[in-house]
């Protein structure tokens, strides 16, 4: 009868074992290091990082848009300045359905087609709970109509805001120019931090030459929020710098004397104080009441302005091309006079032509057989 034995190696099987201990120990301490340099990273390396993360979770930076400057001219008549106005504002997240509502506006308070797309671009750049306009400027008459509807209207109503206005119009429009609406391009091109909040740009004149100190400097709220962005307290908030107020050397009462004297003719008038190089006039007839562009000129509007045949958007002070015809004469004379060319006693006899020495050719005057 054969016998089976089992050979048992225990000092193989203790290091074995010994050296699976080792194995999983090294494991956990490699595992418990990185676990470590992870916390570590964290807590010390990126924790400013991080806890900006989590603030931004919480706090949410809230524009607060400074007050543009007011214009005024030499003698303090304001030319630009900020007035009330009652805006028709939408808060998409409060009304069950965007487009029929828009649709029953539109048809209430006749609202163009162009200000329905305007909103409709305005309140994609917005969240769904935030107000945005859809009417500037409205009108006692439509203060009225809706007020009457408004309990139809859920998430629509009338707000304040600062408009911009320029008191006389055409007298003043090529010198100040406007502010409008700030376009997808502008929007690229400006300083994200300060314009933040802001709708409105100068576009031409004093109000685009003179942006930066107009628009002052933009300030902020830290707003502390819930889960849904809301809004729950204000924690922090730096107020804006307003813009500052501008005093031009311009003459309102003598601009509207030179604009008026040009009558029906088209022209233009510009008069300098000698002693300082101040402009008192700056005038362009036909001008344009640059009140429209404020608040959203339609297209309509603006292509007759374009396809007049006077011209009211072309800045003739500015741009236009004249001969100085005889009003340069009394500067030649006293230049004569001060380099001791002439004397005042010298008379010059005008046949009606002028040539010059060894030329053959005349230079005629307008009037034919001169002046004497």
């Amino acid at each position: 009868m054969s016998r089976f034995y089992t050979i048992k190696d225990n000092r193989v099987e203790n290091r074995l074992f010994l050296n699976r201990i080792i194995a999983a120990f090294l494991l956990i301490l490699l595992l418990s290091a990185g676990l470590v340099v992870r916390l570590v990273y964290l807590q010390i390396v990126g924790h400013e990082h991080y806890a900006t993360l989590a603030k931004d979770n919480s706090i949410k930076i809230e524009p607060l848009v400074p007050t543009r400057g007011i214009i005024y001219d030499r003698h303090g008549k304001v030319l630009a300045e900020n007035t009330q106005s009652f805006s028709l504002e939408l808060i998409p997240e409060q009304i069950p359905d965007l487009n029929d509502t828009l649709a029953r506006l539109q048809k209430l308070l006749d609202i163009s087609d162009e200000k329905i797309e305007l909103y409709q671009r305005q309140r994609k750049r917005q969240k769904g709970f935030t107000s945005t306009a859809l009417l500037i400027g409205m009108t006692d008459e439509e203060i009225a109509k809706f007020a009457v509807v408004r309990p139809y209207f859920p998430g629509v109503d009338i707000k304040t805001r600062l408009v911009r206005n320029y008191p006389y119009k055409e007298l003043s429009s090529h010198v100040l120019g406007y502010v409008s609406r700030i376009n997808e391009t502008e929007m690229k091109t400006l300083p994200a931090a300060e314009y933040r909040g802001s709708t409105h740009i100068g576009k031409l004149g004093i109000e685009a030459a003179y942006e930066t100190q107009l628009h002052g400097k933009t300030g902020y709220a830290e707003i502390e929020t819930n889960v849904q962005a809301r809004a729950i307290n204000t924690v922090n908030s730096v107020p804006p710098d307003q813009g500052a107020s501008l005093y031009l050397t311009l003459d309102i009462d003598l601009q509207k004397t030179a604009y008026d004297a040009l009558e029906e003719f088209n022209g233009a008038v510009v008069a300098i104080e000698i002693k300082t190089g101040g402009v008192l006039v700056f005038a362009s007839r036909p001008g344009f009441d640059p009140n429209p562009f404020v608040v959203g000129i339609s297209n309509e509007e603006y292509q007759a302005l374009q396809a007049s045949d006077s011209q009211p958007l072309y800045n003739r002070a500015l741009r236009g091309l004249y001969p100085p015809g005889s009003t340069m004469k009394p500067f030649i004379a006293l230049a004569g006079l001060e380099y001791n060319a002439i004397s005042y006693e010298q008379k010059h006899f005008c046949p009606g032509y002028y040539q010059l020495p060894n030329v053959t050719h005349k230079y005629r005057d307008w009037k034919k057989g001169g002046h004497g």
